[in-house]
């Protein structure tokens, strides 16, 4: 239940037709109730530290939640944002996964003599875990991005810029929300990224290659730094001339292009010039002997008189062609880039670079709210910027912040607690609920509102609503989703129905909602609330471990080392078996059935260990960890190595507790005596 409600604006919304422009041009259903969720105001929930990566002065932080809940808790402390770049779903219709790589059992002697040779990606056995589903409507999209724009906008500072990267799905649709929302004085370009060549799996259109990112500002008072690419190599043999020492050169018009200034006499020539004659004496008297025919960096004619494209120009002293709206030059993260951090929808540093370094100063605040694998935040820390990682997925999380370890950031990993932390994978969670729900089945005759219906001796068909756990807008019950309920979806339903029950994983008042439905007379059918979190908890099963601690006399790694002996993940294992019986259905003669197996000991499946010397409770203090590449070879302490793991982390001082976290990112925090 959230603490308060934050507005989304400083002045709040009195009736006024928040959507009125967009629903002009394209009206679409929901649009009324995102304007009462608007007027109710951003969800505040307590925020929780989970751990601190370094002594963070600067503010940084990695928020596990939603973008909107995110905005109210930066709103209510003042913060304000210069720059954002966000990359939300593009409503495709596409499910992303995880490619998830079976390290090396530290036990196997033949492994540990590999460590001087370079392992081939290919080889490595790994499986896909779906991760999240970019499934949508159109209406649910647009009303769920319509809220979080005006989120984000709350946040944002006089002079900040915003960078909405989209594609073809919906990119046109967002505009006009953007339109709205920024105002359209405020829109400053559509940027093309051409992002890859030409491919050819399409038949029936020409190949899709290009994503939209939309540059908008919140005044006309912003940062801009022009950016700068070189210059080609046919530009050049166009339009420079080569000089004797090397150097390349060319003449520039200096006479005044709007006719209005004063004509004069320079060394001979009368013309309305564009320059003073001041600063024309001091390129006359410019030392530089390279160019035949001149005086200085001024070009003379064969009366030794000015000409008017007079001014000498040399290209090594010019910083190169103005960045346009047409990016061409970036090109996407492919598997085998050494910036790939196996994140589906990665997007490349040079293009955050780019954008950031255009609209933004040293020591500014950039935000991604949808941040992904980490790449706003790495680069912004990379450029002298303070960053705000946020995303609703653990997985991004996990990434980003090894992500950011691992380049020396400082920063805070915060956890929104508003319910979706109960869950880690919501796509495996979806499939799993309905069989935890008690006699709960697919009805055809139900719309798909409903998630289903349970036979009732007594009262017959009781259709069950559950909220999607891939789609954040639908977490909180709330007096908007309660009138949808009521007015849309109980109408709908057969005139025999008398009760329906309701899961919630987040509700804004239980008493509230109660209420709401007590005196709504508009429907007879009982309406019965349970909550989700009772389900939820029984989705993931702890992982197992057995270690032991050891004091050492090791001077490079510490005097303390923790060695796993043994560790148990059903959720990983249920996975595994699940790609074994598909790739044994799909063998053939050619290519034969080759099954992912797990050794006894099970330290296959460990990705990261981390050891908290300072504190045996609360929030964690990584003091020492160990990252296990897909490749096997360690990453200790974010420095990259060329050893393999031993089955070991180790620590300076005595340690307190053991995070292990399996291949699948689940985490499991276990005392260390």
């Amino acid at each position: 239940m959230p603490i308060k409600y934050v507005p989304f604006i400083p002045e709040p919304i009195e009736g006024q037709a928040v959507l009125g422009n967009f629903n002009r041009i394209l009206k679409y259903k929901g649009s009324d109730d995102t304007s009462m969720v608007l007027q109710r105001g951003m969800p505040l929930y307590e925020m929780e530290k989970q751990e601190t990566v370094g002594e963070d002065a600067d503010g940084n932080m990695v928020i596990r939640g939603e973008c909107v809940s995110a905005c109210a808790y930066l709103k209510e402390r003042g913060i304000q944002v210069d720059l954002v770049y966000i990359d939300p779903p593009f409503a495709s219709g596409a499910d992303y996964a995880k490619k998830v790589y079976i390290r090396r059992n530290p036990k196997v002697a033949e492994v540990i003599a590999q460590a001087e040779q370079e392992l081939d990606i290919d080889e490595l056995k790994a499986f896909e875990e779906k991760m999240y589903g970019d499934v949508w409507d159109k209406e649910k999209y647009l009303s769920w991005m319509y809220e979080n724009l005006m989120a984000i906008k709350s946040v944002m500072s006089e002079t900040a810029s915003i960078y909405v990267h989209l594609d073809w799905h919906i990119g046109h649709y967002v505009k006009i929300l953007l339109d709205e929302i920024f105002g359209e004085d405020n829109f400053r370009n559509e940027i093309t990224w051409v992002r890859t060549a030409s491919h050819n799996d399409s038949v029936q259109n020409y190949s899709r290659v290009k994503d939209y990112i939309f540059f908008y500002t919140a005044s006309d008072l912003y940062p801009f730094n022009i950016q700068y690419t070189p210059y080609s190599e046919e530009y050049i043999a166009d339009e420079w001339t080569k000089a004797p020492s090397g150097r390349y050169y060319k003449f520039e018009n200096m006479l005044d292009p709007q006719n209005k200034m004063m004509a004069y006499d320079f060394h001979g020539t009368t013309a309305r010039w564009r320059a003073t004659p001041e600063k024309f004496e001091e390129l006359w008297n410019a030392p530089q002997t390279e160019v035949p025919n001149s005086h200085g960096r001024i070009r003379l004619g064969k009366n030794g008189k000015p000409i008017k494209r007079c001014r000498i120009v040399f290209m090594d002293e010019l910083p190169g062609v103005p960045i346009n709206d047409n990016w061409t030059d970036i090109a996407y993260v492919a598997g085998r880039a050494s910036e790939s951090v196996n994140y589906a929808t990665q997007k490349p540093e040079a293009l955050l670079e780019r954008i950031i370094k255009t609209s933004s100063d040293a020591g500014m605040l950039v935000a991604d709210f949808f941040g992904g694998s980490g790449v706003t935040a790495a680069v912004a820390h990379k450029l002298g910027r303070r960053f705000i990682h946020c995303d609703i997925g653990l997985n991004s999380i996990q990434t980003t912040r090894d992500r950011l370890k691992a380049d020396g950031a400082k920063f805070d990993v915060l956890e929104i607690k508003d319910g979706v932390q109960l869950y880690r994978n919501p796509v495996q969670t979806m499939e799993k609920i309905k069989s935890l729900i008690p006699g709960l089945k697919n009805e055809d005759a139900l719309d798909s509102f409903w998630e289903g219906a349970i036979s009732d001796s007594k009262l017959g068909t009781v259709p069950v609503y559950i909220p999607n756990l891939m789609d954040s807008s639908s977490k909180l019950l709330d007096v908007v989703l309660m009138n949808r309920i009521i007015h849309q979806a109980i109408p709908d339903l057969d005139t025999s129905v008398k009760k329906v029950i309701v899961y919630y994983i987040d509700i804004t008042s239980e008493e509230e909602i109660r209420k709401f439905i007590k005196d709504d007379d508009s429907t007879t059918v009982d309406i019965e609330l349970r909550d989700l979190k009772t389900i939820l908890d029984d989705v993931v099963i702890g992982d197992y471990t057995e270690f032991h601690m050891e004091e050492t006399h090791d001077d490079l790694y510490g005097g303390y080392a923790v060695l796993v002996d043994k560790f148990l993940s059903d959720r990983v294992m249920q996975k595994i078996f699940e790609f074994n019986e598909k790739a044994r259905m799909s063998a053939t003669e050619k290519k034969p059935f080759k099954p992912i197996e797990i050794s006894e000991e099970g330290l296959e499946l460990i990705e990261y260990l981390s050891v908290d010397c300072t504190a045996a409770d609360g929030e964690w203090h990584s003091d020492s960890e160990v990252k296990i590449d897909k490749l096997g070879y360690v990453v200790r302490n974010g420095t990259k190595t060329k050893e393999f793991w031993d089955g070991t982390v180790r620590s300076d001082k005595r340690p307190l507790r053991l995070k292990i976290r399996n291949i699948c990112g689940d985490e499991t925090e276990l005392e260390v005596y």
